[in-house]
């Protein structure tokens, strides 16, 4: 009985939880090396900061800040729109790129700058997008 009512209590849980933001993903032909290269060089012309990169694993994450949103808090600084992009072969010859959107909003607190995830804004849900577009091949 005590397992029954976790499992109910984990279920409703799990339903309450909200989406922040959603991964959107394609494959193209070209090689993973080539889509990875396209990947860097995209992004900077969509505006983002490359922020880290793991050649290896062909992973890479990019920064845009938003320095023109405004809100009535005092602690608020600024939006970040963040992508988060992973390049990886898959087993039937394509490659796959997989792009996680994300926006936090940076305040400033007495622990020092603290980011809060919030909704993905439709900024970088277009970039997302686009990038994707661009180096599908």
């Amino acid at each position: 009985m005590h397992y029954r009512l976790l499992f109910a209590g984990a279920l409703m849980l799990s339903g309450c939880s909200q989406t922040l933001s959603t991964p959107v993903s394609t494959r193209t032909s070209a090689s993973p090396e080539g889509t990875f290269a396209c990947v860097k060089q995209q992004l900077a012309a969509l505006g983002f900061k490359q922020s880290s990169i793991d050649v290896d694993a062909r992973r890479i994450n990019g920064t845009k800040i938003d320095l023109k949103s405004r809100r009535s808090d005092t602690q608020f600084r600024r939006l970040l729109d963040k992508l988060e992009v992973e390049v990886s072969a898959q087993a039937d010859g394509q490659t796959g790129i997989e792009v996680r959107p994300h926006t936090f909003a940076e305040y400033t607190t007495q622990r020092g700058p603290t980011e809060v995830e919030e909704k993905a804004s439709d900024e970088v849900t277009t970039a997302s997008q686009q990038l994707l577009e661009r180096c599908r091949g």
